[in-house]
């Protein structure tokens, strides 16, 4: 299978002005290597078998004869490979000169595409000597001594995809041709281009290909005059680029004197999953649809293994790269603005969060401190309540504890241990059971505890569950499943981690930041089940649940991408190796699977909760889900691995 995954490659030859048989030759040897990668659909730069930079030389027979013949030698010499080329050369058409894309595959030309939009300003000059595709009525050419189509509005089909192509210019328009031809479902554009170099053009080319491919939900690939073309006035940087619905997948190194090729795989599947969700694609679509689109068959490519070269984050909803303080800050002003509001609507005097010393409370406290800060009130309307039950142990205590008097917080210790014990007596529990009673009867009493107190003083339970728990339904149904505001139902595990590390690393005087990253490096537990004899933690709940960066990465592919179990599979096995084997990848895929159905009768009634990234689960949100939902076809297909 191939996942719905395209393997494609923009490539810049060397060239040399004029010199078609040279240029021929560099685009041969171009499409041999490609050919070679598995890669199904490739483009070239603009005019590649002449050169963009010829002038009045377009103005020849002979050059245009010669890049005819140029177009008929790579025809023959690649007729044998599966491989569809898009290349540029100039096409004449009855008095007219055409900058023309041609597609070709198996020594067939698919379709000429001429250009739209030809630029006439500053270093431009084109309608010097070309004429632009919108003003010619003919509909088919002769070439190479076939005949095939020419339009602007071509949509070239294969197994796997549709693509259609634009030159330049074209992407620079207003409306390009590409906006129309994705909605007329054209899945991947390719671009030819002849894009000079000057300061600051390069960043805002690069905008405006993600901007293109992001607005289009497509994949957009881009190829660029390089090393070769004429610097009588202006030089070409060469840039191959491919982006995914406004993701940069790779990219070229600019500037470079040889020949490049850059190659990925642009999910397609993932596409159209997304311009299905997006009901406005199909809205804008209905308002702005063209009467006439022609598609055009491309010849079966011969199946072959995937092999993936783009990577895959192993923690999607961990903030990357250079945004990575800003991203932070961002994510607690959205948790803190939606406490705000919630606490200034209910003229809540005072946030109630119970404290365990493990990363949710941690974060949840730490959001109500920014949240009382920006509100300009004293913390010490927080109370945060430690509440020690058979499970705590003094590392966890300890930790909740200085963490509350660091921050200058109202502290308040209420131990569960006689409550649940006269509880058990009142209903016949042996306490030496430690079963799911004598677990979920610890987290329902906290919950009293936190909700009586928050009636005592006239207040509000702040909710730390996370979202990653909330979609494994690991939680006590109306134990810490339940507050009045939950601030980190969008946050989910591995980002919560990451959040409380930045915080004591960025955001805190130091009396917290030692006790914030020994929370960081405290193994996750709710401490239910009494320590072991050396007073450690003893239910880790990634034992018991699994790896959350595993959970994490099913979660973001199954409800952000809803990628099916086999390929979430796919793609873990390749991101994680090395980390976990297949067979534990594919048992804890299957935990995932069934507990995330299961469980959804918990997130059916959530308490309110702001969204803060890709996705959400709450039933008022982005996902609504039948809590009776069966979950047989998914845990069939993860059996079946």
């Amino acid at each position: 299978m191939n996942y719905g995954f395209v393997k494609v490659a923009a490539a810049v030859p060397r060239v040399k002005v004029a010199d078609c048989k040279f240029n021929a030759s560099q685009v041969e040897k171009e499409i041999i290597i490609a050919d070679g990668k598995g890669v199904q659909i490739m483009v070239f730069p603009e005019l590649c078998l002449t050169g963009y930079t010829c002038g009045d030389l377009f103005a020849q027979q002979l050059l245009l004869e010669e890049a005819e013949m140029a177009l008929m030698q790579v025809l023959n010499n690649t007729r044998q490979l599966d491989i569809i080329s898009i290349l540029g050369l100039p096409v004449a058409l009855k008095g007219a000169l055409l900058n023309a894309a041609v597609v070709i595959q198996r020594g067939r030309i698919l379709g000429v595409v001429p250009k739209t939009y030809l630029p006439n300003y500053k270093e431009f000059y084109e309608k010097r000597w070309f004429t632009s595709g919108s003003e010619v009525e003919e509909t088919v050419i002769r070439l190479c001594g076939q005949m095939t189509g020419l339009e602007s509005n071509q949509l070239f089909e294969t197994s796997d995809t549709t693509f259609s192509v634009e030159i330049c210019e074209d992407l620079w328009a207003p409306i390009p041709p590409s906006s129309h031809l994705a909605m007329e479902n054209a899945e991947i554009i390719f671009n030819l281009s002849a894009c000079n170099e000057a300061i600051g053009k390069h960043a805002y080319l690069k905008q405006l290909i993600a901007q293109q491919s992001a607005r289009c939900i497509a994949g957009y690939v881009y190829s660029s005059c390089g090393f070769g073309e004429s610097t009588t006035d202006v030089v070409f940087g060469g840039n191959g680029l491919i982006y995914e619905n406004g993701t940069l997948l790779a990219e070229s190194k600019r500037f470079s004197f040889d020949e490049q090729m850059v190659v990925s795989e642009i999910d397609v599947e993932r596409l159209r999953t997304e311009r299905r969700v997006n009901t406005t694609f199909a809205a804008c679509r209905n308002l702005n649809s063209r009467p006439y689109f022609q598609s055009v068959a491309t010849e079966p490519v011969n199946n072959r293994d995937l092999y993936l070269t783009r990577t895959f984050n192993p923690l999607p909803f961990v903030p990357q790269g250079e945004q990575l303080h800003e991203r932070c800050e961002e994510i607690f002003s959205i948790q803190v603005s939606g406490l705000a509001q919630r606490l200034l609507h209910t003229q809540a005097k005072s946030a109630v969060v119970g404290i365990s010393g493990g990363l949710d409370s941690t974060l949840a406290l730490l959001v109500c401190v920014k949240t009382f800060d920006k509100l300009g009130w004293s913390r010490k309307g927080i109370i945060g309540v430690t509440m020690p039950g058979f499970g705590t142990t003094d590392r966890t205590y300890t930790n909740a504890l200085c963490l509350m008097n660091a921050l200058g917080v109202t502290v308040r210790e209420v131990s569960i241990k006689a409550a649940c014990l006269q509880h058990f007596e009142d209903i016949g529990h042996d306490v030496t059971q430690h079963d799911v009673v004598y677990e979920n009867s610890q987290a329902r009493e906290r919950t009293q505890i936190l909700m009586d107190i928050a009636n005592q003083t006239w207040g509000m339970v702040v909710g730390t569950g996370d979202l990653s728990e909330l979609a494994l339904g690991w939680a006590t149904y109306n134990g810490d499943h339940m507050s009045m505001y939950g601030v980190n139902a969008g946050v989910p595990k591995t980002l919560v981690k990451h959040l409380v590390k930045w915080v004591a690393e960025h955001d805190i005087d130091m009396a917290a930041r030692t006790t914030l990253l020994d929370i960081v490096d405290t193994p996750i537990s709710p401490e239910l089940i009494p320590a072991d004899e050396h007073g450690n933690i003893k239910q880790i709940t990634e034992d018991l649940v699994g790896p959350y960066e595993l959970h994490d990465f099913f979660l973001y592919y199954f409800l952000r991408c809803h990628f099916r179990p086999a390929k979430i599979y796919f793609l873990a096995v390749r991101t994680f190796k090395g980390q976990y084997d297949e067979p534990t990848i594919k048992k804890w895929l299957g935990v995932f699977c069934r507990r995330f159905f299961n469980q959804q009768f918990k997130r059916s009634c959530l308490p309110d909760g702001p969204k803060v990234g890709s996705i959400s689960i709450s039933p008022r949100g982005d996902w609504r889900m039948p809590s009776d939902a069966v979950s047989t076809a998914w845990l069939k297909e993860v059996e079946e691995l």
